[in-house]
């Protein structure tokens, strides 16, 4: 079975127990971070592990609903209060850096990391194996790597070679 991570416009505890059921492993929140805490208190209440906050920040301030909605909360103090929910695990998402093959944001995902000392998993800007070898070495737990692959920039197998 590969396991799978499921997110978007998840906004009720029923949602994330039909997903959970159906075989999915972790269920990815974000928007109701911001504007439902109670959910994210409860769904980690009853299923700890499986759910992963997605902190989607641009110029260091949470982005919601797709990332249309600007809000004036930064990403640190979302994760800090999520973390005091029981997260366990989150998605950073440089919203500027998604999809640019640049780079990644390292010191904005550093910063989490150290902030929050919770597994991390880098997004936005990864377009190369020194990328992914250098997050490892901020501590992400892991990268999502999107267009990088399409663009063949990224390599999967050498990508998992080079961070074992």
């Amino acid at each position: 079975m590969v396991p799978t991570q499921l997110g978007g416009g998840i906004r009720r505890l029923e949602t994330v127990e039909r997903m959970l059921k159906a075989g999915i492993e972790r269920v990815i929140l974000s928007t109701a971070a911001v504007e439902e805490p109670t959910l994210i208190d409860q769904a980690c209440g009853r299923f700890s592990e499986s759910i992963i906050v997605s902190i989607d920040a641009r110029e260091g301030y949470i982005s919601t609903h797709g990332w249309l909605k600007e809000t004036k909360l930064r990403a640190i103090e979302l994760a800090q209060a999520m973390v005091k929910l029981g997260v366990k695990r989150f998605i950073y998402t440089d919203i500027n850096r998604d999809g640019t093959l640049t780079e990644p944001n390292f010191s904005a995902t550093a910063e989490l990391i150290n902030a929050i000392r919770q597994p991390v998993i880098a997004a936005g800007g990864i377009s190369s194996l020194n990328h992914l070898k250098m997050l490892k070495a901020l501590g992400a737990e892991g990268a999502i790597i999107g267009r990088a692959l399409y663009t063949g920039d990224i390599n999967l197998k050498q990508a998992l070679a080079a961070v074992s």
